[in-house]
């Protein structure tokens, strides 16, 4: 099989001939790890893209001190600028446009790329290219996320259990943007368009479901349609623990999920999921399995997550994104436990 096409079997829970492989260029273990970490994706390739691709990653000059402390102040499209002190590493919002609603009538989202022109005829080339060996999911498709970005946090959630207008009003925008942005990628081509927003603590979404589907369900629902009219895949990511929320999440009809797996208890989650015939990024735990724990915790966290959610019958993958702190010897014991089942 191509790349492309055993992703594809994988997302419709047909067997691979092996185990779906997807990695994630993670700066921050690009720039810790280096060529070390360029040597293991070279033996083991994945399929989404080629890993040769993925680019450097090293902290601008003038972000590092004398004493090798780092420390970067970056603006984002949606105008908040986020306070970074881990290279690689999502940093904190320090300044947002939307603390005071007074500001909403002068807001404006970002630019969507033209789909037209010369720049857009290439990226369509390439994105082409692309699908001609390879896996293509793109897009980040964010709601909560950027609302949160662009306006505390904590008042964004009061403001939604609330009902104010402006809460709404900035909503509709952001998925008025997100809709023009996916609408982008349908026509330059693409598999799979990318969500994230993550809606789960430890043990409980962070919204109720009745909120949640009042609230989001129906702008989710208006940015997927267009996806699905397309015959193209809808992949959603979110982090912690959301199972009250999968039911509507299945019911919006996405075809795949990247879940935190050690928020859940991993044979009910993949029960419900090949039930529902949503397939599964298999992330392994970044904190205590890939920080803290020995090599051989790591080949058994893949012998078990390759065995619970059934990855050679399809309808799952491995995801592998590697960050600061993971001890290169449990970086090594996972792509090559990986890439061993790959070629058996």
């Amino acid at each position: 099989m191509l790349p492309r096409d055993r992703v594809c079997a994988a997302l419709d829970f047909k067997a691979p001939d092996v185990a779906p492989l997807e990695y994630h260029p993670s700066p921050a273990g690009v720039y810790e790890h280096g060529e070390k970490l360029r040597g293991l994706w070279e033996r083991f390739p994945g399929d989404f893209g080629d890993a040769a691709e993925f680019p450097p990653a090293s902290p601008p000059a003038g972000c590092v001190d004398p004493e090798g402390r780092y420390c970067e102040l970056r603006r984002d499209e949606w105008g908040v600028v986020w306070k970074h002190l881990i290279f690689g590493v999502a940093g904190h919002p320090l300044q947002r446009p939307l603390d005071d609603w007074s500001n909403l009538e002068s807001f404006h989202p970002p630019a969507v790329p033209p789909s037209s022109g010369p720049e857009f005829e290439r990226e369509r080339a390439r994105a082409a290219a692309h699908m001609a060996r390879w896996f293509l999911k793109s897009g980040w498709i964010s709601i909560f996320e950027v609302m949160h970005a662009v306006r505390r946090f904590e008042d964004v959630l009061m403001d939604i259990a609330s009902g104010t207008p402006e809460i709404h009003r900035l909503a509709d925008l952001i998925t008025e943007h997100q809709l023009a942005v996916i609408h982008y990628l349908l026509r330059r081509g693409v598999d799979a368009v990318q969500f994230g927003d993550d809606f789960g603590a430890r043990a409980a979404p962070l919204i109720s479901p009745r909120v949640w589907r009042r609230f989001f369900r129906p702008r989710y629902e208006l940015l997927m349609r267009p996806i699905r009219e397309a015959g193209k895949r809808i992949f959603f990511h979110t982090c912690g623990y959301c199972r009250p929320l999968l039911d509507e999440l299945a019911e919006l009809g996405i075809d795949a999920l990247w879940p935190q797996l050690n928020a859940y208890h991993e044979p009910e989650l993949a029960r419900f999921c090949r039930d529902a015939r949503i397939a599964l990024a298999l992330h392994p735990d970044r904190g205590e399995l890939m920080t803290r724990s020995k090599p051989d915790d790591v080949r058994a966290a893949v012998r078990r997550l390759a065995s619970t959610f059934r990855v050679s019958e399809g309808g799952a993958w491995f995801y592998v994104e590697i960050d600061a702190g993971f001890p290169f010897e449990n970086v090594q014991a996972l792509i090559e436990s990986i890439g061993a089942m790959r070629r058996q």
